[in-house]
């Protein structure tokens, strides 16, 4: 029988009518802001489907920005973040495509594009980065990395993780050619020190490191 996490028994307390269109969107924000890690001056968000036929009306377009700029799922601020916000250039885009789920969203931020999906009682997944495939839930502790398809990366970054005598809980790679780009994410059971990080963004051929705690 398929578990159930409390967050599909329970749905969470929220600012907004609809857990999948306002608290979904909040956490799907949350977690693109976590994976960019930068200071946010633009960003561009594109609706599809139901997010960009009914999302307006459950206030979708405020819960993605607020969540893209820190505020949690029961923050007040949420219906008014329009009226908050200052100093960041933001629009919307909606369009309807039957390969994308019914409550999905693009965040285009600068050189980073991040695709994500609300899939019900406010559970989210984000299942692409700059073209390729992820599965982030924000169930862990989350290390991603972009870098060059090599022989001996795996290894390198998994002897400096268990050095520090965290456990790997899943891990997962995607390439877009041999010895092309690449992109590894690791859910951890507990979160990286800033000194590890650093320590694997300084390892050859790796382009990016951050690391994602997980979602509350």
């Amino acid at each position: 029988m398929e578990q159930k996490s409390l967050f599909s028994v329970i749905s969470p307390i929220m600012a907004g009518p609809s857990s999948s269109h306002t608290a979904g969107a909040v956490r799907l924000g949350l977690m693109a802001r976590n994976i960019y890690n930068k200071e946010i001056k633009k960003v561009k968000f594109i609706l599809y489907n139901s997010f960009a036929t009914t999302g307006f009306g459950h206030g979708t377009d405020r819960a993605l920005l607020a969540g893209l700029l820190g505020y949690s799922v029961d923050s007040p601020e949420i219906k008014n973040i329009f009226e908050i916000i200052k100093n960041i250039d933001y629009s919307y885009e909606y369009r309807q495509d039957i390969s994308r789920h019914p409550n999905s969203v693009d965040f285009i931020l600068g050189d980073m594009t991040i695709s994500g999906d609300s899939i019900g009682a406010g559970e989210i997944q984000i299942n692409n980065i700059n073209g390729f495939s992820v599965h982030i839930d924000g169930t862990y502790d989350t290390l991603i990395l972009n870098y060059k398809d090599k022989p001996g990366m795996i290894s390198t970054v998994c002897t400096i993780i268990q050095k520090q005598k965290v456990n790997i809980a899943s891990l997962h790679c995607d390439r877009d050619s041999k010895g092309g780009d690449a992109t590894m994410y690791i859910g951890l059971d507990v979160p990286l020190t800033d000194n590890v990080v650093e320590q694997i963004r300084q390892i050859e051929d790796v382009y990016y490191a951050t690391k994602i705690r997980k979602l509350k």
